[in-house]
């Protein structure tokens, strides 16, 4: 089931800040959704029109009650019909007919209960779109405006009015974990303007509301946990427009592990995408991808209390050489970069410091500040004023009231005295230590995090270096010549994949198509022995298995035996298979087994792979994903990020390799599968690598079309 249409802002306004609202199912009886929902607005001091719907009764709370929707005046702007599944479809038609701008459909039980939902389901959208209605749901918990105190859920929200600071919308396909969140960032302090549960999106999905919340002056940073986008290309097209006005997206994407593509499936309504090819596309178009709750709700409290973080590496403060050496494991382990630093180069930092505490980061200084509190404001002054810093964090043992009573107040004199233009974290490492919390309002009161725990923001702080130096820029992809894939079969066979990626500078052996063993001497002689020789048929993508490909064939009589055996095995293996010819190809050069290839995700668009071939690819899975539009330079960084790079590097005494002509290759890879959209998958398997100056050589390839001619 997908969304139908694009919203526009008018009408998405008219749920998301409605003047008037209608309750179908309106209740007194308390738990009753309607009675629920009643109780936020007039909790919340909704100042527009409310009209309820209940033949059953003339008023409720002092309101009227309305016996059915006809009685409604035209044109109200929202309906929150907290009713049961079986009176939905009616109730939308009578909506539709009175003119309402915007429905929240509570129900379960449409396209995530089976087919005959998903009927229902489609009824419920055909009825929407042919009255221009927007639809929250079905199976939703609705939304609340903390801007304008609009709560049209059945979910009981303190009264946490945005009032004019800087605002989270958190947008999720889950009700419940939109609560969840909801609930545990306001508790941080944090201040919503918008949560919106998307639910089963029969007419609105996650892609309208990020959409419009791109161009919310309120929102700041949008928290999201998604299931399945179900219009990928429209959310990218969302997350670039959101990312341009400067707003932060941060996603929480259950769907890692095949049993939870499976539990989206029966939840949403979803079939689940590719989790590694969504999140190479999502965090091309500067997502910040999160990997668990907890760490959504600390990306984004950072995110929306602390200034942008810079591109530099982070500062550790701690008290402790044993925890400096935890941090330092940690820090490596979430890729987080801490800066080197000395006695030498940080004379700010050395003057701040006892002489007997070394200058190196995370920085130990040790039990001193019992002794001398001042400690906590010189130093991290001085941190503070470094420029190698992008980010800091100060761990604190606090112990007990009169520890922690020592050293917080000079952290806050620091930050009071010089307010952060950088991210700055304060943590705890005794979780749940025995001190007053008042300690830590003079912090709080200046919008400075505190975490329970260092781990966290550790974590945070890592997803955060790495979106920052991620490479926002679509790269100037090289001009390509135009190329001609024949297309007379679903695949390609290699002799003529290789003859159009040659166009675009891919390097292969010198090879020759021939159809006899006599041409095949000829070309073996015209090309130098050792040669190989490959059965070519587009009926025949794997060709060593069914004995294809013969190697090292080292003169004349090694290639008249190879070739009746070549045809011996295809005989026993596809009776009847009917070859092209038979590729005689040079010996490739000894190197570096690659594999190197290209997908075009029907959801997604293409994505690029390059890794490790051999064993490295099929056991340890050595292998990156990479966006299509990366410049040369941004692949030759991605390429230090295999587990193997140092193979890149003269491992051991063994030359360095070309890394130089292997990200030109996969820039060219990608800039092919830009041009060519009709193409479903290259494969290059194995790519040589070579020493640095002489390249590489791509042995074998591949293409597929995404649909059969």
């Amino acid at each position: 089931m997908t969304q139908t249409s694009t919203l526009s802002p008018a009408a998405l306004d008219r749920l998301m800040r409605p003047k008037s609202v209608v309750i179908v199912g309106a209740s007194e009886k308390p738990g009753a959704l309607g009675a629920s929902v009643l109780a936020n607005l007039e909790r919340q001091g909704f100042a527009g029109d409310i009209h309820l719907i209940n033949p059953k009764r003339a008023e409720i709370g002092g309101r009227p009650c309305l016996a059915a929707i006809e009685d409604l005046p035209e044109g109200v702007d929202a309906a929150v019909l907290a009713i049961p599944k079986a009176a939905v479809l009616e109730a939308m038609e009578a909506l539709a007919a009175r003119k309402v701008g915007a429905a929240i459909i509570f129900a379960a039980g449409f396209a995530e209960g089976g087919e005959a939902g998903a009927a229902e389901q489609r009824r419920l959208a055909e009825i929407a779109a042919a009255a221009s209605m927007v639809v929250e749901g079905p199976n939703c918990l609705g939304l609340v405006n903390f801007v304008d105190g609009v709560p049209l859920t059945f979910v009981e929200l303190p009264a946490a009015r945005l009032q004019g600071r800087p605002g989270v919308a958190i947008v999720s396909q889950s009700g419940a974990m939109a609560a969840v969140l909801g609930v545990t960032l306001l508790n941080r302090g944090v201040g919503l303007s918008y949560s919106v549960s998307t639910g089963n999106e029969a007419v609105s999905g996650v892609e309208d509301y990020v959409e419009r919340l791109a161009d919310d002056p309120d929102t700041h940073v949008i928290a999201m946990i998604v299931e399945q986008f179900r219009k990928p290309g429209r959310f990218l097209a969302a997350a670039d427009k959101a990312r341009a006005a400067g707003k932060s997206i941060v996603l929480l994407h259950p769907g890692r592990s095949s049993a939870a593509r499976e539990s989206a499936a029966t939840h949403t309504g979803a079939m689940a995408g590719d989790y590694a090819v969504m999140t190479v596309k999502v965090e091309r178009a500067g997502v910040i991808v999160a990997e668990t709750l907890e760490e959504l709700g600390d990306i984004t409290e950072i995110l929306i209390k602390c200034p942008p973080m810079q591109g530099a590496g982070a500062a550790v403060l701690c008290e402790s050489g044993a925890y400096k050496a935890l941090t330092l494991d940690l820090a490596e382990r979430e890729g987080l970069t801490l800066p080197t630093i000395c006695n030498e180069d940080s004379p700010q930092l050395r003057a701040a410091i006892p002489v007997f505490v070394p200058v190196t980061n995370p920085l130990d200084l040790t039990a001193q500040g019992l002794a001398d509190p001042d400690l906590y404001r010189r130093t991290l002054a001085a941190v503070m004023a470094d420029e190698r810093f992008g980010s800091v964090l100060v761990t604190v043992i606090q112990t007990d009231t009169t520890t922690a009573g020592i050293k917080y107040p000079p952290i806050a004199a620091a930050l009071k005295a010089q307010p952060p233009q950088k991210p700055v974290v304060i943590a705890g490492l005794d979780e749940a230590a025995a001190f007053d919390p008042a300690l830590l309002d003079d912090i709080r009161a200046l919008g400075i995090p505190y975490f329970p725990t260092a781990e966290r923001v550790i974590r945070a702080f890592g997803r955060l270096q790495a979106w920052k130096r991620r490479d926002a820029t679509t790269a100037a992809l090289p001009p390509l010549p135009v190329v001609d894939v024949p297309r007379r079969s679903a695949i390609v066979p290699e002799y003529a994949a290789k003859h159009a990626l040659s166009a675009i500078g891919v390097s292969f052996p010198a090879s020759k198509l021939v159809q006899s063993l006599e041409d095949a001497k000829a070309a073996s002689e015209a090309l130098g022995y050792p040669v190989v020789i490959k059965a070519q048929s587009a009926d025949l993508p794997h060709k060593s298995e069914a004995g294809g490909v013969i190697i090292g064939l080292a003169d004349a009589n090694a290639l008249e035996a190879a070739w009746a055996r070549l045809h011996a095995n295809l005989a026993a293996h596809r009776p009847g298979l009917l070859l092209d010819g038979v590729l005689v190809e040079a010996m490739g050069a000894k190197g570096v087994e690659l594999i190197v290839g290209a997908r075009n995700d029907g959801e997604w668009g293409p994505v690029l792979l390059v890794g490790f071939g051999g064993v490295q690819a099929e056991i340890l899975k050595d292998v990156l994903l990479l966006p299509p539009d990366l410049s040369a330079a941004a692949i030759r960084d991605e390429l230090d990020q295999l587990k193997s790079a140092a193979l890149f590097h003269g491992f051991r005494g063994a030359l360095a390799l070309d890394v130089d002509a292997i990200a030109e290759l996969v820039q060219r890879l990608g800039a092919f599968m830009l041009a060519h959209p009709e193409v479903g998958e290259i494969d290059l398997n194995p790519v040589v690598a070579m020493p640095v100056g002489e390249g590489y050589r791509a042995l074998d390839a591949l293409i597929t079309w995404r649909h059969s001619p």
